[in-house]
């Protein structure tokens, strides 16, 4: 295990960045991170700390299934960590989607696992804003136009005070979609890949931008801003700030200088 991922020496880059400007923590939901929001709370970092964690954590559970025997393995494994998670209603939402071959008690009993598993380790301090779903879910679930399985998912996050949220690489059409589907996004958050040169912007870099100029209210957050290390920090920052609609950038770090340049960078120019 690399010290990007030892749970000591990213809750200290995570304070770092919060101390020069950082305001929340975007990351995926695994045994990982869920042991720097632990460490986060232990060193009393994590007060007001806005929360928006990703799931399913796709590797993760590709990983487990290879290990298991498949999808009736992971199956298996998930019914026992929705009993071990203690949270009655978790287990009986669950429960009645395996009785009854129901996927929208299953989506919800998943959901509520997951956000239970963030909220216990990261305590009352931090707040949730958000639980987004990964890009390999919502990206698959637009193809094959499920409306239900997005209004499942709004129902769950709106009755949780959640702001909806979505992880995608195809910007333009989830704005679409949800526009077409009727959707209110006053209050949505979309991490989506926004820079310069359109890397991972589909279908092309003019249709995202349109798409987010359509937004009745802030609701991007800018992943792959860097375009893969393509781009200087700078440069980055200067295209974002010259976009409307950003609700925040999300960049990953791995050293405590480049926490203190990055954060403080984009402080200056987008604040």
């Amino acid at each position: 295990m690399g010290k990007q991922t030892d749970p000591d020496y990213a809750a200290g880059l995570i304070g770092t960045a919060v101390e020069n400007g950082a305001n929340g923590f975007l990351f995926s939901v695994s045994d990982i991170t869920l042991a720097i929001l632990r460490e986060l709370k232990k060193r009393d970092s994590i007060d007001g700390m806005a929360l928006y964690p990703i799931v399913p954590y796709a590797y993760e559970y590709v990983r487990l299934a290879t290990q298991v025997g498949g999808m009736p393995g992971l199956a298996k494994v998930f019914a026992k960590r929705l009993v071990s998670s203690g949270c009655f209603r978790v287990m009986a939402r669950g429960l009645n989607g395996v009785l009854r071959a129901n996927p929208s008690s299953l989506l919800k009993a998943y959901l509520a696992y997951e956000l239970n598993r963030v909220e216990a380790a990261a305590g009352k301090e931090a707040e949730v804003k958000s639980i987004i779903l990964h890009e390999v879910v919502v990206d698959v679930a637009l193809a094959l136009k499920m409306e239900w399985f997005f209004r499942e998912y709004w129902s769950f996050t709106v009755k949780r005070s959640l702001f909806p949220g979505f992880n995608t690489c195809n910007f333009a059409l989830l704005v679409r979609q949800l526009n077409d589907w009727h959707f209110s996004l006053d209050d949505v958050v979309i991490a989506a890949p926004f820079n310069k040169i359109g890397f991972q912007m589909n279908p092309t870099k003019q249709a995202c931008e349109e798409a987010l100029c359509s937004l009745p209210a802030p609701g991007l957050v800018a992943i792959s801003v860097l375009a893969g290390g393509y781009l200087k920090l700078p440069e980055a920052v200067d295209y974002i700030a010259g976009l409307s609609n950003v609700k925040g950038v999300a960049i990953g770090i791995s050293k405590e200088e480049h926490a203190r340049q990055t954060f403080k960078l984009i402080n200056d120019q987008l604040s």
